[in-house]
């Protein structure tokens, strides 16, 4: 476990913070750090060995997600989705959709995303409104996803859509160059992780033979509830405990080095080291219950749901308030975007609010608690 998070770490400081900065400011997918994801190997990570993949699970891709963050919140959240869409090929996807995809992805470098989100039903992503008209072994498909985290860079993408059994739902590889599939690309004006290439994708008229499917008919509900809620939604915890430990890196960093002139720190101040402190326990232990949710879904254990759901919420909170800490220590430093804090609280927003949100996972929570159904 630990040479996957150093391996990660050593990665990201060669092959992603040169790149962060732009990532943000120009709002530019990080091209070349994704380029180097595949010829290092780590797009891998989860694929089986058979296939020329690490064949690593839950703990390892909550370790890559927690070390890139570190570095950048954006391409760790990019590189999250495409774990999660790989691991429902792994578990559901036939023999011959496995091959096609992972021997792109192993030999030629090319990645996965998911397009789930829609207008309508927001961070119930899994509940579908576009259209499937089957005609024979092909569906044709037309409707629009609202939210594809890097849309028109990745080579496929995950679609949700309503299944021929009322009420199920059925889940889908969607090719880039599939006839009829295109990207609103000035539609993403994020607040904060401003890089991954967030925007609408429009489906008209797309047709795909059963090949395409993940899994058997009606399916769909069932790989999003047991594999793509675990490691979705640990990865956010991960990725959110990761721009925490970013945080104090960069307000420790700062308070160590801002110096006065009799030679004092700023870190000599009481307030500030209150502060520090906060902002370390707070990263602390959101890495902490992220690493142990994710040690309890790859055994199995009984309160492995509950706890991968309140790491995610715990993370996103903790990330918040190490922000607005962090920003009291950097001062007008961090104001004025010398720091990069100003950056990292902005990304750190929108863990409330990423599918399924804070507000809903805490009900999630509660329901699994109790032993209630979710959702």
């Amino acid at each position: 476990m630990e040479s996957i998070y150093q391996r990660c770490r050593d990665f990201a400081a060669s092959f992603i913070a040169p790149y962060t900065d732009r990532t943000d400011s120009e709002s530019r997918f990080p091209e070349e750090s994704f380029k180097a994801l595949g010829e290092q190997g780590l797009l891998k990570l989860l694929i089986p060995e058979a296939y020329g993949g690490f064949g690593k699970g839950l703990e390892e891709h909550a370790q890559a997600c927690l070390a890139f963050a570190e570095t950048c919140s954006t391409t760790a959240l990019c590189y999250m989705m495409h774990n999660v869409a790989v691991m429902c090929l792994v578990t559901h996807g036939s023999e011959e959709l496995k091959k096609r995809v992972f021997t792109d992805v192993v030999e030629h470098g090319k990645f996965l995303a998911l397009a789930y989100s829609e207008f309508g039903t927001g961070t119930h992503f899994y509940l579908p409104e576009m259209t499937a008209v089957v005609s024979g072994d092909h569906t044709t498909f037309n409707g629009k996803k609202s939210m594809v985290t890097s849309a028109s860079y990745a080579s496929y993408y995950l679609v949700l859509a309503p299944s021929v059994e009322e009420g199920k739902i059925n889940n889908w590889v969607f090719p880039l160059e599939a006839e009829g599939l295109s990207f609103e690309m000035s539609g993403w004006q994020g607040m904060g992780m401003r890089g991954n290439s967030s925007c609408p994708m429009r489906v008209d008229q797309v047709r795909l033979d059963s090949s395409y499917r993940i899994g058997a008919e009606g399916t769909g509900e069932e790989q999003v509830f047991q594999v793509v809620a675990p490691f979705f939604i640990t990865g956010l915890g991960a990725i959110y405990s990761g721009t925490a430990l970013h945080m104090f890196e960069v307000a420790s960093g700062h308070a160590a080095g801002r110096k006065y002139p009799d030679g004092r720190s700023l870190s000599h101040i009481e307030t500030v080291q209150v502060h520090i402190g906060n902002i370390y326990k707070q990263a602390s232990a959101a890495k902490a219950i992220t690493l142990e949710a994710a040690r309890a879904g790859a055994n199995g254990e009984a309160d492995a749901l509950a706890k991968i759901l309140a790491a995610r919420i715990f993370a996103s909170e903790a990330a918040i308030e190490c922000g607005r800490l962090s920003m009291r220590v950097g001062g007008g430093k961090a104001y004025n975007k010398a720091l990069p804090l100003e950056r990292l609280l902005r990304d750190a927003y929108a863990g409330q609010i990423m599918a399924p949100s804070a507000d809903v996972l805490t009900i999630w929570l509660g329901k699994a608690l109790t032993g209630q159904m979710i959702p």
